[in-house]
């Protein structure tokens, strides 16, 4: 069917004015993923609420240094005098938090804590979650054998209570802050591989993938460029929720000795030695105990937000 040249040439001019205005950006912006997420995520007021929360304490823990042992006073002071005259005392203007057994501040020990707690948190997630990609996407991407293996190897590994098995590699390896780095981050793995590998199976044989194959792109580019994007969804959420578990994990290994070395603070070492004064002078459990339940809260109220913001089926229209 021939069209006539009026029709031909309107045909042709519509054509490049719509790529002209694409070209120039004035044309309605492309709706990405993470841009109707970030929307949702906006609208979710107890995810917002967990993301003021953790850049309050985040901010606090980093400029600690700055104003901490001036106003509240050294988290691991040991005067004697201040010991026998500040020892146990209630919570008050000048000491917020009330003072522990050695008249520290508690606020000061909390505040110091939670630099620990969220460099483990961060630090330990953040190795988990590279070994489980590594790990899931190998098992996903190229199946067989590395799938049985791999997998197979994670069910070894999440067989054993997860705390029981933190406790026991920190028993072999010895405590300290490093150590519990590497045993939080190691045993975290097999999590993040099954739903890094889940996902990375939904998408594989999308056409987008074949047609990057066919074109002679290589595994690792196809993994990296395409198969990774489309699957890391999943996994900002997963890793946001560990974070709070990292945090929990660690606060038990250092209530029960296992973790953070004194006189370093520690909200699991508050707890630790409040526990024995908790019906005289409550305080000391009670107020790190409370650092723990927010931060806690708010990583896991953010990766909940996180998972309905990056649904793709909550996608308006």
């Amino acid at each position: 069917m021939q069209y006539p040249m009026n029709t031909m040439g309107e045909q042709v001019r519509a054509a490049a004015a719509e790529a002209h205005v694409v070209a120039n950006g004035s044309d309605k912006p492309t709706r990405t993923l993470w841009g109707d997420a970030f929307k949702r995520l906006r609208k979710n007021r107890l995810a917002m609420f967990a993301i003021v929360w953790i850049l309050i304490v985040v901010v606090i823990a980093v400029t600690a240094d700055l104003w901490v042992p001036s106003v509240l006073g050294d988290p691991n002071a040991s005067d004697t005098a201040t010991m026998v005259m500040n020892s146990r005392l209630a919570p008050s203007l000048q000491h917020p938090f009330g003072t522990d057994t050695l008249g520290r501040d508690v606020l000061s020990r909390v505040i110091y804590g939670a630099r620990i707690s969220l460099t483990v948190g961060i630090v330990a997630t953040g190795i988990s979650t590279a070994i489980g990609l590594v790990m899931g996407a190998l098992a996903a991407y190229y199946g067989g054998i590395w799938d049985t293996i791999i997998m197979r190897l994670a069910d070894i590994f999440l067989a054993f209570p997860y705390t029981l098995f933190v406790i026991a590699m920190i028993a072999v390896i010895g405590n300290g802050i490093q150590n519990v780095f590497i045993a939080i981050g190691i045993l975290g793995w097999p999590s993040i591989a099954r739903v890094f590998r889940s996902a990375i199976l939904s998408v594989k044989e999308s056409d987008y993938v074949d047609a990057a194959r066919s074109m002679g792109a290589s595994d690792a580019r196809i993994i990296a460029r395409h198969i990774f994007p489309n699957s890391v969804a999943s996994i900002v959420v997963y890793a946001t929720m560990n974070i709070g578990g990292a945090i929990l994990t660690e606060s038990a290994l250092s209530f029960l000795g296992l973790g953070v070395v004194p006189p370093d603070p520690s909200w699991g070492t508050l707890i630790q030695e409040g526990q024995k004064y908790l019906q005289t002078e409550p305080w000391l459990m009670i107020m790190p105990g409370i650092a723990i339940l927010t931060t806690v809260l708010a990583f896991t109220l953010l990766g909940d937000g996180l998972r309905d913001a990056l649904d793709v089926k909550m996608k308006d229209a």
